[in-house]
């Protein structure tokens, strides 16, 4: 795979810049908050250029797409375990009250 991935630049081009991008509007951008436009110009600008500097060790053999592919797995099973632990909460909440009530 690395090997393919090597040979195909443009895929892993655009595989690295959308996953720094989707990595960037999980983790590091504050919730809802909007930046000005220039300053998002300038951080889109900068994404793409180190882009470029992780698709350059994506071809000298380093893993960079399959790190960054565990890096979002990992945040989707944050996620999901919020979103478990939410509901259980939300139940067992429900269920003190349906046994208060009797």
């Amino acid at each position: 795979m690395q090997a393919w991935l090597s040979e195909h630049m443009l895929i892993s081009y655009l595989l690295i810049l959308g996953m720094t991008f989707f990595i960037f509007q999980k983790v590091f951008r504050p919730q809802q908050a909007r930046l000005p436009l220039i300053r998002e110009i300038l951080m889109y600008a900068t994404m793409i250029f180190g882009s470029a500097i992780l698709l350059i060790m994506q071809i000298d053999k380093l893993p960079i797409i399959q790190c960054m592919a565990i890096a979002i797995v990992m945040m989707i099973t944050l996620r999901l375990r919020q979103l478990y632990d939410g509901w259980k909460q939300k139940s067992s909440a429900d269920s003190n009250v349906n046994t208060e009530t009797k």
